[in-house]
């Protein structure tokens, strides 16, 4: 079995827990490769010792890819994993981490990975495109979300939400979030939005500060396609963000059209943790 480890390094210091993992994963009989998710800043040190591989030449034929971080971690590597059809397995560094399967301190169960000894659990995902002047100028696939906000502090967006060309509201407010179940629990729920099970198939639209009673979150069905639309922009700007991304400037009547993709995110369970026990502990203490 061959897995690829990407820690964070900003979280991850000085990889100690991928170092930990690559150990255990080892000696059960595993081959490793270490992969950073992405470029250090220059002044940035990483322990010397270690050998570090290509990412996008490895993923190709690996079993398997663990991500050491917060949830921002494994949304930047599902990207490069889903091309190749490569579960993930999530190894908390951060704060809440959502979609992470392990904490640090659990590491030892990665044993269990190594003699084929977990299970696939798949994620929704959703095609995300900007049309403008009826051609599509921006594409990409979200595990989280896509979210529309305005630009200057001061100033709202107008907004026109349709569900498979149906009008559902009509609202201005600070923009909008359009997630999957796996998103729910993330900007979406800090915006008053709905807790969803996370295998659910489902397109959960919340608005965010809508100066209106009647825009309310509201969960769609998977086979549904949201279209969010522009209103005037004079004075105005908003952004697209995919997953937390780099945004993308919107201009008046653009239209962001949303529908389930055809692609899945593939977690790794190793434990018997339900959702609840998970929101519980990441969600419930006081």
């Amino acid at each position: 079995m061959k897995i690829v480890l990407s820690p964070n390094p900003y979280r991850d210091r000085g990889l100690k827990a991928a170092q930990a993992a690559e150990k255990i994963l080892r000696n059960a009989g595993a081959e490793t490769k270490l992969c950073l998710p992405f470029q250090t800043d220059s002044g940035f040190e990483l322990p010397r010792h270690l050998e570090y591989a290509d990412m996008k030449r490895e993923i190709q034929d690996a079993d398997l890819l663990i991500c050491f971080g917060g949830d921002g971690t494994i949304l930047h590597a599902a990207k490069d994993a889903n091309d190749h059809d490569v579960p993930i397995l999530g190894v908390n560094m951060g704060s809440v981490g959502f979609m992470a399967e392990l904490e640090y301190g659990e590491l030892s169960l990665l044993s269990r990975v190594a003699e084929g000894k977990y299970n696939i659990e798949s994620r929704m995902m959703m095609d995300v495109r900007v049309i403008h002047d009826n051609k599509t100028i921006f594409s990409d696939m979200a595990l989280n979300d896509a979210v529309i906000t305005k630009g200057a502090v001061a100033r709202i967006v107008d907004l026109s939400v349709h569900g498979d060309g149906v009008l559902i509201s009509n609202f201005s407010g600070d923009g909008i979030i359009v997630s999957t179940p796996t998103g729910s629990t993330a900007y979406s729920m800090a915006a008053g939005g709905p807790i969803v099970e996370p295998t659910a198939e489902n397109i959960i639209v919340t608005p965010i500060c809508a100066h209106a009673l009647t825009a309310k979150s509201i969960v769609l069905g998977s086979s549904r396609t949201v279209s969010v639309k522009m209103g005037r922009m004079t004075r105005k700007t908003a952004y697209l963000s995919v997953d937390g991304g780099r945004a993308v400037r919107l201009s008046g009547g653009d239209c962001v059209e949303i529908r389930m993709s055809k692609r899945k995110t593939r977690l790794v369970r190793v434990t018997n943790r339900s959702f609840y026990e998970i929101v519980h502990q990441k969600l419930g203490k006081q």
